[in-house]
């Protein structure tokens, strides 16, 4: 781990079974479940955090040119369930953009490839960790 400015933490705790709520240190909070109902699936949470963070990252690097008219990312992948176990595989990110016509759209749209391809490459957090492979630790705490 390294110092604190870079650490980062959520809380999960259950509220019922199969269900739990997400809480970050800046109090926010969403509820996960098992896919039963409306709120999300942890699978479907690592989806949209990948789509998140790249989205972000890609909108930060060309609405400085111009603000979009349309800006969707979806986030598209296949469930392996197999003797590796449970993961996903062919994961792909989909950008759906647009911007309006003029100087100010025409660079946007300029620099949108190499803006997804920067954020794939170097910025975006989560699917850099995922695509490297990062190790997770498990622990346990007991009363006991």
């Amino acid at each position: 781990m390294t110092d604190d400015t870079a650490h980062r933490s959520v809380t999960v705790l259950r509220m019922a079974p199969g269900r739990f709520t997400v809480t970050n240190v800046r109090g926010g909070t969403l509820t996960v479940g098992r896919g039963d109902d409306g709120h999300f699936t942890p699978t479907e949470l690592l989806l949209g955090a990948i789509g998140a963070c790249t989205a972000i990252d890609v909108d930060i690097l060309t609405s400085r040119r111009s603000q979009p008219d349309t800006y969707e990312v979806v986030v598209d992948a296949a469930k392996v369930r197999d003797e590796e176990g449970n993961r996903l595989s062919d994961i792909e990110v989909t950008f759906r953009v647009t911007f309006p016509a003029g100087a100010e759209g025409e660079g946007a749209r300029a620099v949108l490839p190499g803006a997804v391809q920067r954020s794939h490459d170097r910025l975006c957090t989560v699917g850099r960790t995922v695509e490297l492979g990062t190790p997770v630790t498990p622990r346990i705490l007991s009363d006991r």
